[in-house]
């Protein structure tokens, strides 16, 4: 296994320090704040906790309230709203030096037959055809801004499709992108450590908030947050997982931004598997602002 995935694994697994509060640790950002998809991933972890493994995880809704300081701990402290007979609900704070710095409410649900249909798939080139991040990084960007947008991201192995917006900086364009992801090795069990289907739908929300706010940029011909021609930060998060998947196979992340104002960016997206089946929808809206 991956050394970088194995490291992001272990972020994962959160220390319980008394029933129903968890404790993780963060991991080097490109920004001195904790990188939202990290407290986003573990506050599910945290909720996924206290719930039947049998109820998997169909839906979050996250706000990020505060920047959270990578150099301290964040404490997580779920509370048990609801376990009906079909679905459990579950409100997590996460909380750093007595303040909250995000929110996060989750559902899960026992597994049903349904009626069943899905649109189609987009048209994308196949995974492998396109450059890894190690080789397409360094065409784009200083050489210390792609090392340390590598090291942040070796646990994932992230491919673009069309060119990243720091890769076409004043050429505004159709704001959409695709980006194929998966981990940087396969999900078997390690150390002491159990792989679950709730991890895999964590990894997922790890990644989701990597790259969705990229179609904004690309609409204003912006680079975005490598290149700093905008300042910007998530406020708030909702995925929707339909099928399951699998994080270290293939999944295609297709990105739009129907609007900007205020401020503001909406992301809006949806997550498919290699096959075709579409796994999970994500919606983020974040501030989007060009520095004076």
């Amino acid at each position: 296994m991956n050394k970088a995935l194995e490291s992001l694994l272990d972020l994962l697994d959160l220390e319980q320090i008394e029933e129903d509060i968890f404790r993780g640790v963060s991991r080097s950002a490109l920004v001195p704040r904790v990188f939202g998809g990290q407290v986003a991933a573990q506050a599910l972890v945290a909720a996924g906790r206290t719930v039947p493994a049998e109820r998997p995880a169909h839906s979050l809704h996250a706000y990020f309230l505060r920047a959270g300081d990578p150099g301290a701990p964040i404490v997580y402290t779920v509370d048990r709203i609801r376990d009906g007979r079909s679905f459990t609900t579950r409100r997590v704070v996460a909380v750093q030096h007595g303040q909250p710095i995000f929110h996060l409410s989750a559902s899960f649900q026992t597994y049903e037959e349904g009626l069943e249909h899905q649109t189609g798939m987009p048209a994308a080139p196949a995974p492998e055809t396109l450059p890894t991040a190690a080789e397409m990084l360094p065409r784009h960007l200083p050489a210390h801004v792609a090392e340390r947008l590598i090291e942040a991201r070796a646990a994932v192995d992230l491919r673009y499709v069309d060119a990243p917006p720091w890769a076409t900086v004043g050429q505004p364009r159709e704001p959409r992108s695709q980006v194929w992801f998966r981990t940087n090795g396969k999900l078997d069990d390690y150390g002491n450590h159990t792989v679950d289907s709730l991890l895999h739908v964590c990894l997922a929300t790890y990644v989701s908030d990597m790259t969705l706010l990229d179609s904004v940029l690309l609409a204003h011909g912006r680079g975005g947050w490598a290149v700093g021609d905008v300042v910007g930060a998530s406020l708030d998060h909702a995925m929707w997982f339909h099928r399951p998947f699998r994080a270290d196979e293939w999944l295609l992340y297709d990105q739009e931004s129907p609007s900007a104002s205020g401020g503001r960016g909406l992301g809006q997206a949806r997550i498919w598997t290699q096959d075709g089946q579409l796994a999970v929808t994500v919606i983020q809206e974040g501030v989007v602002r060009v520095p004076r």
